[in-house]
């Protein structure tokens, strides 16, 4: 329909519009979100030294980690 010039109607799943509605009703709630992934996985850059101090104390890994021997 495209080609022709005439557009589908717009479609919006539900989930789609039950996001758009918990949205409007709270409108912290993506701000919120923002800042329960800055406290989880937002990382503060590490400086140089640290990198090179916990590369120095990295323990190599043997290649099949449950065998005992």
């Amino acid at each position: 329909m495209a080609l022709l010039g005439l557009s589908a109607p717009h479609y919006e799943s539900e989930v789609t519009q039950f996001l758009q509605s918990l949205k409007a009703a709270n409108p912290k709630l993506e701000s919120d979100q923002q800042a329960g992934r800055a406290l989880l996985w937002d990382k503060t850059p590490r400086s140089l030294d640290e990198q090179s101090r916990q590369a120095r104390a990295r323990v190599p890994q043997k290649p099949y980690v449950y065998q005992s021997n």
